[in-house]
Parts: structure tokens; sequence; C-alpha cells
């Protein structure tokens, strides 16, 4: 018996020892970042913001890559096929959720062939309407749907923008007509010239054309009020629809494979780059509403983002392309 608990708590301890010296000796090379969108834009800020700081505390180097196309599905297919050592992850907007129900050059499932480092925040949308529609309300826009066409621009489909409306239709039980542009610059132009009735828009846009009156604001999309717009009622409250919440959240994950231990200490560094002041208050003023999550409970989140929005996107009829 005393033979058989000596040999038990010798393995308790090479494998508690094994678990410490692989993260002991990770990383010994450069690690890469890859966003799949290209330069200039908040998953590639957020990159790059988050990558300098943990070049500095790992004592590696840190590559952002950009590798473009397909709305994401070339980089994140990329991410998808390296070494599951922990030196490549992936930044990640609802794209890496919602792509696989929208096109078939989405090979992945994000449930299981990537796992969580770290959530990171959500930036909420606001539904924002041009000033010539006759609506003073969340209500009211519902209650016009009822009888008039709404028009809704976004940034193509599958957005965050192109989310919030369908999903708001959905629950509401009515119909828009979705307008996909290229960008949201290109559609809130049209919105500003009244081309179009209504965008869900990024808060940190959307606050500017609402303080000037050339925007009126009547919901922020997240279940929680928005910093920015603290005023604003969400969704949820200005409807009536509990359970409505849509925003672009962001994070890191890696190849499903990647050992455990390499996880947690990727996951350590990043919580602790997360709570750096300066990193915070270089992320809020991108708009961004910090919800640091653990790995667990980002791979929950993401899993449930997942199933969420293929029912959405089957209730809207559209079929991977």
């Amino acid at each position: 018996m005393k033979r058989l608990k000596s040999l038990t708590l010798g393995l308790a301890a090479l494998l508690t020892a094994g678990t410490a010296l692989a993260q002991g000796s990770f990383p010994d090379k450069p690690l890469h970042i890859i966003v799949p969108f290209t330069p200039g834009g908040i998953v590639d800020n957020i990159a790059r913001i988050v990558g300098e700081k943990l070049q500095s505390r790992l004592g590696q180097t840190v590559i952002v890559e950009n590798k473009t196309g397909a709305g994401g599905a070339i980089g994140t297919d990329a991410a998808m096929r390296a070494a599951p050592d922990g030196y490549t992850m992936l930044c990640v907007s609802p794209g890496h959720a919602v792509l696989p129900s929208l096109t078939k050059a989405a090979k992945w499932n994000p449930t299981t062939d990537f796992r969580g480092i770290a959530g990171i925040g959500i930036v909420p949308n606001v539904v924002v309407v041009n000033p010539r529609v006759p609506v003073n309300s969340l209500k009211e826009l519902l209650e016009r749907a009822k009888t008039h066409n709404i028009t809704y621009g976004t940034a193509g489909i599958g957005t965050s923008n192109h989310l919030s409306g369908e999903l708001l239709a959905q629950m509401a039980g009515v119909k828009f007509t979705h307008v996909p542009y290229k960008g949201q610059p290109e559609a809130v132009n049209d919105l500003l010239g009244g081309n179009i009735d209504m965008m869900p828009l990024t808060a940190a846009i959307a606050k500017g054309h609402i303080a000037t009156g050339k925007l009126k604001g009547l919901a922020v999309t997240t279940a929680k009020r928005a910093t920015a717009l603290p005023d604003l009622p969400t969704v949820a409250e200005a409807a009536g629809l509990p359970g409505y919440d849509v925003g672009t959240w962001f994070g890191f994950v890696v190849p499903g494979k990647v050992p455990d231990p390499i996880v947690a200490r990727l996951a350590q560094e990043v919580a602790a780059v997360l709570a750096m002041p300066e990193v915070a208050d270089k992320l809020t003023r991108m708009g961004m509403e910090l919800a640091p999550q653990t790995p667990a409970q980002f791979d929950r989140y993401v899993a449930a983002e997942f199933i969420k929005w293929a029912k959405v996107m089957k209730s809207a009829g559209i079929e991977p392309n």
C-alpha cells in the first residue's frame, strides 16, 4: 500500500514537473498572430496592440500576419492548418463563428478546430436612422416596418451590421430590406444621404453623427447599454425583446490540438496584457466594452454564437454559397 502510494505521488510529481517544463520552455522562438483582414482595421489594431505587449512579456518576437481574402476564410484556414504548438494564434471576430453558415470556403468548425485563448471585449452597434424617417423610437420604427419598406445598410453579408438587423427583424416579426455594401463607410454615406433608412452602426462612429443631429439613435444592440451612449436604451429595453444581444466581439484562438499547458500560458500572458491600463485605454478608445474571458469561457461563448447564427441564417433562408 505504501509502495502504491509512493508510486502515485511520484507520478503526480512527474506530471506536475512536465507541465511546468512545458510552460517554462515555451516560447523559444517567434510567435505569429494571424489577422484574416487587411491592415488598419479593428482586428488588425487589436492584434498589434496585444502583440507588442506580448513580445515584451514573452521575450520573443511576435509577428502579425495579414492573410486576407474570402471574408476572413483564407486567414482562418491558414491558422487551422498551423502546427498545434502554440506558436500561431488567430485574432477573431464574429465571422469566425458565422462564416461556416454563410460560405463553403469556411471549412472549419469553430468549436472543434480551434480552442480559445481569451475573449477581449465587444463593440456595440447602435440602431440609427436618417432624420427624414419619421420615427423617434425603436418601437415606432418596428411599427412603421409593418406598413412601409424599411431599408437598412450593412458592411456586407455576415457582418455584425447584418446580423443585428436580421435578428431584430426576426425577433420583432417584421421585414427589412437588406442593402449590403462593400464596407461600412459606403453604407454610412448612403445613410447620411437618405438613400437608405436605417443601419445598425458601430457605436464609436454613430456617436458623432448622433451628436451633430445627422442621424437619430434609437437603441444599442448589446445586452447592456453602451458606455459611449449611456442614455440610449438597449434593443431589449426599447422594443421589449428580451434576449436580443448582438455586438462585434473579439478574441484570440489557437488550433484545436494545442496542449493545455501552452493554452494556459498564452491565456495567462494575454490576460496580463489586457489588464495593463495603457492597453485598456487604447481598446476603449476604439469603442470597445472590455469583457475579458478565460479560455473555457470564450470557448462556450463562441460555441453559443456558432449555434445562434446558424439558426438565424437558416431562418433567413441564407444557404452557404
